[in-house]
């Protein structure tokens, strides 16, 4: 996976922010009116499956999903960019509290014209995910 395209630059920096456990360069990624569901539907991290819009609701899911793990790894084995988005194929891997989970799925990127990340969408499901859990 080369760095080419916009929408893949700008989800690898995402990903590298969240490796950093950096929350205010990850936040810095995203447009002002930015979408994030992860999963798409409902989640324990989104009831009403509507997703997160806007920075002090893609802030309070960094602080509900991502920071509470010890580690997370974006493990992907492709990507496929059309237009403004990118789409990756692969799994991401969470340590937690000596545990570990792998999401596996198809994890789409989209900016705009800026580069600014526009909507995250995240297709994995929880039930399978938790089947994965294993010791660390």
């Amino acid at each position: 996976m080369t760095t080419d395209h916009p929408a893949r630059t700008a989800s690898q920096a995402l990903h590298a922010a969240v490796r950093r456990r950096d929350k205010q360069a990850w936040l810095a990624l995203f447009a002002a009116d930015a979408l994030v569901e992860d999963p798409v539907g409902p989640s324990h991290f989104d009831p009403e499956g509507n997703g997160h819009r806007g920075r002090d609701a893609i802030s309070a899911f960094w602080d509900r999903a991502i920071a509470p793990n010890d580690s997370i790894e974006f493990l992907f084995d492709d990507s496929f960019a059309c237009g403004d988005e990118v789409a990756f194929t692969g799994h991401v891997r969470s340590e937690n509290g000596g545990q570990v989970l792998e999401a596996e799925g198809v994890f789409v990127y989209r900016v705009d014209e800026a580069g600014k990340i526009l909507a995250v969408r995240a297709f994995w499901e929880i039930e399978r995910t938790m089947r994965t859990m294993r010791p660390a």
